[in-house]
């Protein structure tokens, strides 16, 4: 049966602004997908992301480049998979689809991954990079919260983890240098972060220039982020990363995303589940891969002002399992 698909760019407002170490926002731009065989429709949402070349307009055509396949008898998540490469317009498509199977058999996805859970997750909670002062002040807010992600920018990190770990005490940290590190100060904010008890650090160096990372001692697992997309990536990292993170709109969808987890959990690899500043749409399907995850990064609603309706349900850090009103 032909499939029929609707495109949307949408645009959320930030709740004060997010900044990292490549620059600041004010909106999340997202890309919502819907495919309808005439009797149910399955969603998706996905955010283009500059760092991987990637455009709102050029994820639009990509999605759109699809439509003629749309007519293919039985096409599914594979086929896609072979006309579309990795990135979030595949995302986008392929979240769609698994929602849409689970509206047309009745079955969640969640039960079929074996991933159903009433339980919460904790999610980590990202406090933007600043200035030491605004951070530990912003750290001082979010005291509360379990876990804190703090983005950090290269130098003056040692200042700013340190001042961050004074404004919330007893808070688990990991941090995230968005490639700002270079070798020149790696090992002095190296040594800042295990003393003030980091848990884990994503991607320090630019990728493709991490070399320093090889036979790097430390008690910190480090995470790599922008250098991991898909399973093809993993065994080139094994000497560098002890950790990865994946997001669903570096891997190019949920289909993806599980069998990067399930290779990585095979090589030893410890597991972050993370996400792009996007609402409850995009969280639903990796708040179930999340289930497997040692860190959980799943906070985009939490930085919104406001969030699609029906949402996932936050309470503080807690997460909650989608309803299949939202996805799934």
């Amino acid at each position: 049966m032909s499939l029929t698909l609707e495109v949307a760019v949408e645009s959320f407002p930030i709740a004060g602004s997010f900044t990292i170490s490549r620059g600041s926002r004010t909106e999340a731009i997202v890309v919502a997908v819907a495919l309808s065989d005439g009797r149910v429709t399955g969603r998706g949402e996905c955010v283009p992301y500059a760092r991987y070349g990637e455009t709102v307009d050029g994820v639009v055509a990509a999605i759109r480049s699809v439509e003629p396949h749309l007519a293919e008898p039985g096409f599914d998540r594979a086929r896609l998979a072979e006309v579309l490469p990795a990135g979030a317009a595949r995302n986008a498509l392929d979240c769609a689809l698994w929602d849409l199977e689970a509206k047309r058999t009745g079955l969640p996805v969640a039960e079929r991954l074996g991933l159903a859970g009433t339980t919460p997750l904790t999610t980590a909670y990202t406090l933007s990079l600043g200035t030491p002062e605004s951070m530990h002040d912003k750290a001082a807010e979010a005291a509360h919260r379990p876990l804190l992600k703090v983005k950090l920018g290269g130098d003056g990190d040692a200042e700013r983890i340190a001042a961050v770990r004074r404004g919330a005490p007893a808070s688990r940290l990991i941090v995230d240098a968005n490639e700002a590190w270079r070798g020149a100060n790696l090992a002095a904010n190296l040594a800042a972060c295990e003393a003030v008890g980091v848990e884990l650090i994503e991607q320090p160096l630019p990728a493709g220039d991490d070399a320093a990372l090889k036979g790097l001692v430390t008690s910190i697992a480090i995470c790599a982020d922008e250098s991991l997309h898909t399973v093809a990536d993993l065994a080139k990292l094994r000497d560098r990363y002890g950790a990865i993170n994946i997001k669903l709109d570096k891997a190019g969808g949920l289909t993806e995303a599980l069998a990067l987890a399930a290779e990585a959990k095979r090589l030893g690899y410890r597991l972050m589940v993370g996400c792009m500043v996007g609402t409850s749409l995009a969280m639903a399907p990796a708040a179930l891969l999340a289930r497997v995850a040692d860190f959980v990064d799943l906070d985009g609603p939490l930085l919104l002002a406001r969030d699609r309706v029906p949402g996932l349900r936050y309470e503080g850090s807690a997460m909650y399992p989608p309803d299949p009103a939202l996805w799934g």
